[in-house]
Parts: structure tokens; sequence; C-alpha cells
């Protein structure tokens, strides 16, 4: 494919139509609504997990065409309260999805998730496959032990020293065997200075090698602190629980119940956050799926490429 040809880009910045909380237990829960009312129904759902939507997320849908909704997750974005992790799993916010599909009155929506939200879009499809009309995931992340221990102990790293110095600076000598529960432990501390220090340089190192090329901006917005303390302790939460999956490779075993809903898989071959073959994986085991590689692209849904493939997507399945 010639990426360098005529370009799909990001659609125009839009406003929602309509906002609102949803509450669940100690939770109230953000939704928004844009782009065209009686349009395709679409779900966003963000990265992390505790990475919050925003306004660039509206923008990988045709507003004329489709009917967006997007969601911050339990404990981020402008969900309340900030930064709880209680009653917060994979499992919660997969009924958070299922309770805003039916307080909208939409029957079936086309599903987008990329990174975390490419995990949470495979729990909530296979739970829920008769409410999702597509599937559209990017970057593939399923939580198994291989994949925490590339990014967060070995194997990333050796890729970027030098931002790796940073993330592994936080932690004493004698704990680094095991950096997120070492992390962990700085998180459950009282110290509120340490943990926002380490929040930051949490952060920070997923913003550091999610792009093929240095992004100082986006270094720059994941140490703001209340972006950094949402997205480092939700994030740790949820990993050192395992993604709260009942095996590690449920999502991957499961896979029948969702064969026969369309989807399509990008991938950046130089995804350094969650290396192509989770992707390939997850392709082999759903044939029918269709998997499209990013040749000169790393993770986030922002390198030209993978927007280009993203849109690509959304506008063929508008018209579905």
């Amino acid at each position: 494919m010639n990426f360098f040809s005529k370009k799909n880009k990001l659609f125009p910045s839009i406003e929602p139509f309509d906002s609102g909380y949803i509450k669940k237990g100690v939770h109230e829960i953000y939704y928004e609504q844009s782009g065209n009312p009686n349009g395709k129904p679409a779900i966003f759902l963000h990265g992390g997990p505790g990475g919050g939507a925003g306004p660039f997320s509206r923008r990988f849908f045709n507003p004329k065409k489709y009917r967006i909704v997007l969601f911050d997750q339990r404990g981020c974005g402008k969900s309340k309260p900030h930064t709880c992790l209680e009653e917060n799993t994979t499992w919660h916010l997969v009924e958070d999805i299922e309770s805003i599909r039916k307080q909208l009155n939409i029957e079936k929506w086309l599903v987008f998730g990329g990174s975390w939200g490419s995990t949470l879009a495979l729990a909530y499809a296979q739970s829920y496959p008769n409410c999702v009309s597509e599937l559209v995931l990017r970057g593939i992340f399923m939580l198994r032990q291989k994949e925490l221990l590339w990014f967060y102990q070995y194997g990333a790293s050796e890729i970027y020293p030098e931002a790796w110095e940073g993330f592994l600076a936080e932690i004493d000598e004698d704990k680094r065997s095991n950096l997120i529960q070492a992390y962990r432990e700085i998180f459950n501390s009282e110290g509120k200075e340490k943990k926002l220090s380490a929040a930051k340089a949490w952060s920070r190192w997923e913003a550091s090698t999610s792009f093929i090329n240095h992004n100082p901006e986006a270094v720059k917005d994941s140490i703001n602190s209340e972006f950094a303390l949402a997205f480092a302790l939700i994030e740790n939460h949820y990993f050192v629980n395992k993604g709260f999956l009942e095996t590690e490779n449920q999502l991957l075993d499961n896979i029948d119940t969702i064969r026969h809903i369309p989807g399509v898989i990008i991938q950046g071959r130089y995804d350094a956050v969650c290396p192509p073959t989770t992707a390939y994986e997850l392709h082999s085991r759903w044939p029918e799926s269709e998997l499209k590689i990013a040749p000169f692209s790393g993770h986030s849904a922002f390198e030209k490429e993978i927007t280009h493939l993203l849109i690509e997507t959304t506008n063929r399945f508008s018209k579905t």
C-alpha cells in the first residue's frame, strides 16, 4: 500500500450534542455523543486503562455518518471520583459499556479500541456479541505476562534506553526484579510527592515509546499531574491483577464467540509498546479478520499511517 498517496486525515473538530453521567455504585461514568444523532452508532474505547477519552477521539469518524459515543472509564477523565480503584475491573467496564448502550437505546454499534481499548473491546464483544456490528482494533494488547514483562521489565528497555533510565530511577535497586510490583508499593504509600513523581515517570515512559519518532508534545502532556496519577495508578492496578481475566489467554481462547463479527486489526510494525506478535496471534485465531500492518509506524493512533488506516476502515464501515 502506498501511504504517501491520498491520505485519510482526522476529521475536523466537533463538539458533543449530548453528554451526561451514569451512576454505578461509587462511580459516576461520563459519556458523550457527537456527530449525527441519526448516524451509524460507534463507541470509542480509550487506552490505558486510565487514559481517558478526549476531543481528538471523536475525529476518527465521519461526523455526518456516525453517531459517535465516547466515555471516560472509571477513575479517569471526567468520570468521578478521580483515580478511584474501588469496583474498577475489566468486567465493571464491560457492564458500563453495556449500560451506556441501553441508556442511549442503541441496538448495535461499531466498537473501536486501541491498545488497552482493544483489550476492552474484545472483552465486551465476547460478553455481548449480539450488540457489536463491527470491531476496529489497533495496537493489540491482551494483558498476558509476556506482554507486561516486555514493556515493564525487559524488552522495550533495550530500544529506548534513555527513556527507560527515567522509569528505573524511581525504584530502589533491590526492588527492580519486579518493577510493576515496586511501583504498586509506591502508589499504595502515603508519600504524595513520591507517588506523583512515580506516576509521572510511569506515564512518561509510555509516552516516550508510543511514536516511532520522538513526540515532545505527547511526553509533555503525559506528565500533567491529574492525567499521570489516573493513568499510572489505574494501569498499575489492572496489571498487578492481570486484567482481572480468568486466564491470561481468555480473550484468545474465547475468540470463536466473535468470529462472525467483521473485524479489522491495525498494527504498527515498530510498535514497541504492544509488539506486532500479539496482533498476529489474534489474527491467526480469528482468520476472518483483516490484519493491516502500518510498515513505518509505532504504537500511537496518531501516527500518520495508522490514522490513515483507521479512518479508511471507519469510512468503509460507515456504508454497512
